[in-house]
């Protein structure tokens, strides 16, 4: 019987850890996201001006085989 409770001995240990841990996880309070901060408007250039052209990079693409 003793051995028995030694050999148990280092999974409850190791069941209580995770129980606490799981705990303290689903007991904490909510922080906002790391990416979370006021956004501006993006508006589009060129509403009353008229449409801006902006200079193209010549890419060349590969010709589909």
């Amino acid at each position: 019987m003793v051995i028995v409770s030694y050999l148990l001995l280092p999974l409850v240990a190791v069941l209580l850890y995770g129980m606490n841990r799981l705990e303290d996880w689903l007991t904490r309070t909510p922080q906002p996201p790391r990416h979370a901060h006021p956004r501006h408007l993006r508006l589009i250039q060129g509403g009353r001006q008229g449409l801006l052209t902006y200079p193209r990079a010549s890419r060349r693409r590969p010709d589909a085989a």
